[in-house]
């Protein structure tokens, strides 16, 4: 039966691929798209692995949490690796001018370094010189280079002074690239650079100052796993935290393969979008082939002959697509790796990788399978009669039961493997949900429009309106394709609503929210004896609208129950991936709400106590009594959670995720943080007052740390938009393809049409209506679908409220009427120019 088959299948795919190039466009621009984007993620984590030692800054970084190694720590550093470099890294104030009002004040991140620094890769300056004379300043000042977009904010050309704290520096060189600028954490301003023994007497790292040291190592031997165990194993109890040139940027990493992982996903709504338009293809090919079924079956063949000759067809097709798609994806990186480049840590070297062409392969595969099933399966209810009756196209019945068994089996193993090569299951579960609710809206308001325009059709609203009877009328007919349309069009406007949505909404919770529940200023590294001065300050200024103060220091969560938290079940949560604020409190802070268990007394003196975030706990699967472990300054101090509490991030406000009783942490030395709410006309006057007075002291201005976080989100919001429109040229393809298919249906209603005296103004403007028509359907559908997604996103992921944004939305709905509209143009013009004689006389 196999070999029958196979000689049938041959044979008549000898006639070529007439109707089949919208198949092959949409397999190939869904399963390109994956593919490149799989290569470009798979070149940069070759280089992230590549240069690790570059952005790292060593073959291993040890850190150490707000104070540097004791002597006895530093001499064990110092045997165990063969070159050392001690980096300190803080946030702090760069002021430019006197002081007084002509002062020029930008948050920056500081990086003081030793003259070992850096021990790997070369930091380029401008001009061009070696870091030693630049930081050599001049016989007055020491010297400090800094990122250009920081000496443009504060007004400085090289050879200007600028001040850190109380100590004074000059400007030799601009930064143009930072070896292991992309290793650390991530920073709220620009880079300054100075030699740490520079600032000495810049009264910045005092005690419980928030900073951090890195020492960077070269190692002798090249067994990282043992290197590590025999670090951690020699600074036990310090605090100090492992990282090593495997994984360098852990962060840069993080967001790349959540970034990437997302677009692959919009890229599979966009090979759904294919999907439809291979299924139409596959419908609309069988549809022709409907005498030859039935002249097989005629002549004795099985239904399961057929099938498997149509199957053994579309799998030749389908290698055909794929293997486009494949070569396309391997090419595009090649086009756009120089366009990315220089936003990129690591240099792109881009070759050919199997496993990203294996995994858009798979998914086309995948996707070909379960959209040609459908069809294929109709053709056992083509009966050997329709061939003397003069059928002209299959049964529109649903297939048999096992086939939709395995339709949906293929189905969840698509959903599976796209979670496990997802860095994120969930978003890819989330997303798959997403894109199968939306084709279920869809194909239902497909159902509907065509019911609404049968309706119409007959009604008396439209009597005397020929053309647009004559619209509703082909829109409810099934081979005109309206299925389709709203189908492919319709999900990839969706995606592209949802976005926009999303989009605008950040942007007006930024722009318009914020003002009203966030504080201006954010102030750190404010010392105890400073305490009393900056809240005077304060509280003589009409402005001020409230002041929220609260001791902080920073501690690593080393162990939950007792379990370390590098091998807690749930080590990659971002409580226990880094250092945490932590504060003390005797009494319960007027701002927080209990959710479970009680508070200490005031005076209580007891063993520690910690209450700890409600949500958090939940997470991590602690409740009352159960114990947390907290290194403060190479301190372990194990607390038993006495309460939990509601914390909420979102209002920029204080919020400590570890509130403990003050007996453990209380003397060790620590600073104040504080919350500023004041009008914004008087935040420039806060600001200067307040820097001038405590040098030390760092101002984070909240709506321009928001204002960063905004760009990051605009910035994947712009990448999305673009997955999204490649979604809609797929779509566009499927229009083309449903719009060619119905060609031969038109210029016989054409004729028709003619012949019973109707213009070609008349037949021009029913076929433009009903293409207007089609697109504003998918157009509205996907925007109630959009919408509804977008509201989920920000009310559940964003915990943001959600408002509806009018321009976008009619956007949207414009460019279906337009796509559809074209794509039904571009196929009028041969029904509008056939002679009706020759049309109807071929139909004998």
């Amino acid at each position: 039966m196999m070999r029958v088959a196979w000689n049938i299948a041959r044979r008549e795919l000898r006639g070529g691929l007439r109707g089949f190039w919208v198949f092959l466009a949409c397999l190939a621009l869904g399963v390109g798209a994956i593919a490149a984007i799989g290569s470009i993620r798979s070149a940069i984590d070759a280089g992230l692995e590549r240069e690790g030692a570059t952005l790292l800054g060593g073959d291993a970084e040890l850190r150490f949490t707000y104070r540097n190694a004791t002597d006895e720590e530093r001499a064990f550093i110092d045997d165990f690796a063969s070159e050392v470099s001690e980096v300190y890294d803080f946030r702090s104030m760069a002021v430019a001018g006197t002081g007084g009002e002509d002062a020029e004040r930008a948050i920056t991140q500081v990086k003081a370094v030793d003259s070992a620094y850096p021990l790997v890769g070369e930091l380029r300056l401008d001009p061009a010189m070696p870091l030693a004379d630049a930081l050599a300043g001049t016989d007055d000042l020491p010297g400090g280079v800094m990122e250009p977009i920081l000496a443009d904010r504060l007004g400085l050309a090289i050879g200007d002074t600028f001040r850190l704290g109380v100590q004074d520096f000059v400007l030799s060189a601009h930064i143009t690239r930072e070896p292991d600028g992309f290793g650390g954490n991530f920073g709220f301003g620009p880079r300054s650079l100075v030699r740490t023994s520079d600032l000495a007497n810049a009264e910045l790292l005092g005690p419980g100052t928030l900073y951090e040291v890195n020492y960077r190592l070269l190692l002798p031997d090249s067994d990282l796993d043992a290197a590590r165990e025999e670090a951690l194993e020699g600074l036990e109890s310090a605090g100090v935290r492992w990282r090593d040139s495997r994984n360098a940027a852990p962060q840069v990493r993080r967001v790349i393969d959540r970034v990437s992982s997302f677009l692959v996903l919009v890229g599979l709504a966009g090979l759904a979008v294919g999907g439809v338009g291979v299924s139409a293809a596959v419908r609309t090919y069988l549809d022709g082939k409907t005498n030859v079924i039935a002249t097989l079956k005629t002549l004795g063949a099985q239904s399961r002959t057929i099938f498997t000759v149509y199957l053994m067809q579309i799998g030749v097709l389908t290698g055909l697509g794929l293997a486009v798609g494949l070569t396309l994806g391997a090419l595009v990186p090649f086009i756009v790796a120089p366009l990315v480049a220089d936003q990129l840590p690591v240099s792109l070297q881009i070759s050919l990788s199997p496993s990203a062409l294996a995994e858009a392969a798979i998914y086309g595969a995948l996707t070909a399978l379960i959209f040609t099933l459908w069809p294929l399966a109709r053709t056992e209810h083509v009966r050997a009669a329709t061939i003397f009756r003069g059928a002209a196209e299959a049964t529109q019945s649903w297939p048999r039961l096992p086939y939709l068994v395995v339709i949906a089996m293929l189905v969840v193993a698509l959903v599976l493997i796209s979670a496990a090569f997802a860095a994120a299951p969930r978003l890819a579960y989330a997303t798959a949900g997403g894109v199968l609710g939306a084709l279920v809206v869809l194909a239902l308001a497909a159902i509907g429009v065509r019911a609404l325009a049968r309706r119409l059709a007959r009604s008396r609203a439209l009597r005397g309106r020929t053309a647009l009877r004559m619209a509703m009328g082909a829109i409810s007919n099934p081979r005109e394709g309206a299925g389709a349309v709203i189908l492919s069009l319709g999900l990839g406007l969706t995606v592209l609503a949802a976005v926009g949505q999303i989009d605008h909404n950040l942007r007006n919770a930024i722009a318009t929210d914020l003002p009203d529940r966030a504080p201006s200023y954010f102030f750190l590294d404010i010392q105890n004896a400073q305490l009393d001065g900056f809240l005077g300050r304060l509280a003589e200024d009409p402005d001020v609208e409230d002041v929220q103060t609260a001791p902080m220091l920073r501690g690593v969560v080393t162990a939950l129950n007792g379990i370390p938290a590098n091998a807690h079940p749930n080590s990659g949560h971002w409580v226990l991936r880094g250092d945490r604020g932590v504060s003390y409190s005797a009494a319960l802070p007027d701002s927080a709400t209990l959710t479970a268990g009680e508070w200490w007394a005031e005076d209580y003196s007891g063993p520690p106590l910690i209450s700890f975030a409600q949500e958090e706990a939940d997470e991590l699967g602690l409740t009352l009594g159960d114990t947390v472990t907290v290194n403060v300054l190479g301190r372990e101090i194990t607390a038993t959670i006495a309460s939990l509490r509601e914390v909420d991030f979102s209002t920029g406000g204080i919020g400590f995720v570890m509130v403990m009783s003050p007996m453990p942490i209380s003397a060790a030395p620590h600073t104040h943080i504080a919350t500023v709410y004041a009008a914004e006309a008087a935040e420039g006057a806060i600001l200067r007052d307040l820097s001038n007075m405590f040098p030390n002291v760092t101002a984070i201005r909240v709506r321009e740390a928001a204002e960063r976080v905004t760009e990051a989100l605009s910035t994947m919001a712009t990448a999305t938009s673009y997955a999204a429109l490649a979604t809609l040229l797929t779509g566009f393809v499927v229009l083309i393809g449903a719009a060619a298919a119905g060609e031969r249906a038109r210029v016989f209603e054409a004729a028709v049409m003619k012949t019973l005296g109707a213009s070609r103004r008349a037949i021009l403007t029913s076929f433009a209506l009903r293409s207007a028509l089609m697109g504003a359907a998918a157009g509205i559908v996907a925007l109630g679908a959009g919408a509804l997604a977008s509201w989920a996103v920000m009310r559940f992921v964003m915990e943001s409220p959600y408002r509806f944004e009018p321009y976008s939305a009619l956007g949207i709905i414009a460019g279906g009427v337009i796509a559809t509209l074209v794509a039904g143009l571009l196929f009028a013009m041969r029904p509008l120019s056939a002679r009706p004689a020759s049309i109807l006389r071929a139909q004998d």
